[in-house]
């Protein structure tokens, strides 16, 4: 109703109907990237897409700089660049064998191009060197490696994932859509209500954070 209101509004004050669409559109838009951020960044691509210029130069200007190709692959993988990306990573096994966050970037690399097997090993390398690398989202990668061809690892993963976050709602969430792949709609179920709580019990500050994953657990919860 407010939605609609707020239409005819700016209908009668901007004379034109798909103007006032656009801008409540617009401040819908910077509404959600203020409070909740549900909606994509527009900014964010941007900047990677700039910071990856940047660091293209760097690695050719200097090709032995491995901090830079780490962060040039890492851009990489968030734009889904997989090969290119492992092209980068490969070459510093050696140099970065300690790096338990470059043994997790090589697995997620490996993963989304087929190579399962040498994903496994890429993750099982990150998570001996720190169990809790990257806040226990390797756990995640490998439930999801094993989703269809050993549901019962990978719930064991689950929950080495969810003994890790405790208090984060994204990672219930994410937990109950790989229980739903799993096809154990109930614990999906319980996740999502878990995912609930734990957005009630959290500080102001700490809300603002997790909002996001608490809306979508919350339409989850309603499609269900």
């Amino acid at each position: 109703m407010i939605k609609v209101l707020a239409f005819f509004l700016l209908w009668r004050l901007l004379g034109n109907p798909f103007l006032a669409i656009i801008v409540l559109l617009a401040v819908f838009y910077l509404l959600d990237r203020r409070y909740v951020g549900i909606t994509p960044s527009i900014v964010k691509p941007l900047r990677r897409l700039g910071l990856i210029k940047r660091l293209r130069q760097q690695v050719y200007m200097n090709p032995n700089d491995i901090p830079a190709k780490h962060e040039l692959a890492r851009l990489l993988i968030e734009r889904k660049r997989y090969k290119e990306a492992k092209e980068l990573l490969m070459p510093l096994q050696d140099a970065l064998e300690h790096s338990a966050e470059y043994w997790d970037d090589l697995g997620a690399c490996l993963a989304h191009l087929g190579e399962t097997e040498a994903a496994e090993a890429a993750v099982h390398n990150a998570l001996s060197i720190n169990p809790r690398v990257k806040y226990g989202n390797p756990y995640l990668r490998f439930a999801a490696l094993h989703a269809r061809t050993n549901p019962e690892k990978a719930i064991a993963h689950l929950q080495s994932f969810r003994s890790i976050q405790s208090s984060s709602c994204e990672a219930y969430y994410r937990l109950s859509k790989l229980y739903t792949q799993l096809g154990q709609s109930g614990d999906a179920k319980q996740a999502l209500a878990e995912c609930s709580q734990i957005y009630r019990s959290l500080p102001r500050y700490k809300k603002r954070q997790e909002r996001k994953w608490a809306l979508l657990a919350f339409f989850s919860r309603i499609r269900s």
